[in-house]
């Protein structure tokens, strides 16, 4: 990046601008969200945002197990050929494990 000193303040606003971006991307690599919620995300349009309604189901505060059970049963198709069981057969027992996990934390 080239700075003119030939405007007053041109160099101090160059300079303050790369201090903020050099702490801004300190604080996104700090910042980033556990799997499970990007993961868990999708469910939020029907479950409401962090799994907590309104919506269908309530998923947060759930325990983990439970959570995880439910996704396994829609993924092998125990509980019909629904909007669920399409969404879970998208996702590996590890993803699922992780929504879970993150789901039930919520309060």
């Amino acid at each position: 990046m080239k700075f003119s000193i030939s405007r007053p303040g041109t160099l101090a606003a160059g300079l303050a601008l790369a201090a903020w971006l050099a702490a801004s991307t300190a604080h996104a690599q700090t910042a980033t969200p556990p799997a499970g919620r990007l993961l868990a995300s999708n469910c939020f349009q029907c479950h409401g945002t962090n799994g907590k309604g309104p919506g269908f189901d309530r998923l947060a505060g759930k325990s983990a197990n439970e959570l995880y059970s439910e996704m396994k049963e829609f993924q092998a198709g125990k509980e019909g050929e629904n909007i669920m069981a399409r969404h879970v057969r998208g996702y590996t027992d590890a993803q699922l494990r992780q929504m879970a996990q993150w789901l039930s934390t919520q309060r």
